[in-house]
């Protein structure tokens, strides 16, 4: 109970987060100060190295590299015969980029805009996919391996370092340039709350047939 209750509260309260941050962006309204400040900030201390790293770990977050790793675990737990996780993953991850992609068409929001740029990008910026993508995969990673775990601190530390991962790659992006703050944010919020649908629909599902099997 206490797990569902924690799900329901995330797509809640992410789903209002969203909600918010969408209905500023469908305004067609120009960035806010923060969402400006942010991006100049980290533009202007650029640095090559800095730049450097922020590319490698950007790009072993793009489409092509969380699908890597998705793969990469779908075997495990293919492995492990893991049917309900695979299953969990296989609708999380697709449907969740695929939804994200709907977003950014639906939004039409241009990228941020600099005369010297680091990385120049065509598509639209809201919301993030890099993200989005982040958010989906690791949150499935995350509880998976809770799912294996019982004691609380480990299942604590697991949760926080998913959360790490999709930080970082929030910064890279807006280190890169190539987002405003509200399109992190936003891909973060909406992407936990699909994320909490799909994990909470899962479990009725596995209750649901060992019910049956009962």
């Amino acid at each position: 109970m206490l797990k569902l209750g924690l799900r329901v509260l995330l797509l809640i309260g992410a789903s209002w987060l969203f909600g918010s941050i969408a209905a500023d962006v469908s305004r067609g309204d120009p960035p806010s100060a923060l969402d400006a400040s942010i991006t100049q900030w980290f533009h202007v201390r650029a640095t090559p190295w800095a730049t450097r790293g922020m590319l490698l770990f950007t790009n072993l977050h793009s489409t092509a590299g969380i699908s890597l790793f998705a793969v990469l675990l779908a075997l495990y737990l293919l492995w492990k015969k893991e049917g309900h996780w695979i299953l969990t993953l296989s609708v999380v991850l697709p449907v969740g980029m695929l939804i994200n992609v709907l977003l950014k068409q639906t939004f039409l929001r241009d990228r941020p805009s600099f005369t010297d740029p680091i990385l120049t990008l065509a598509s639209y910026s809201f919301p993030s996919g890099h993200v989005a993508g982040a958010t989906l995969f690791y949150g499935v990673f995350a509880a998976v391996l809770c799912s294996r775990l019982h004691a609380w601190q480990w299942r604590v530390a697991i949760v926080l370092t998913a959360c790490v991962m999709v930080v970082l790659v929030g910064i890279t992006r807006l280190y890169l340039g190539v987002h405003y703050f509200s399109d992190v944010v936003a891909a973060a919020v909406w992407s936990s709350a699909w994320l909490a649908l799909c994990l909470t629909g899962m479990a009725a599902l596995k209750l649901r047939r060992r019910v049956r099997g009962a």
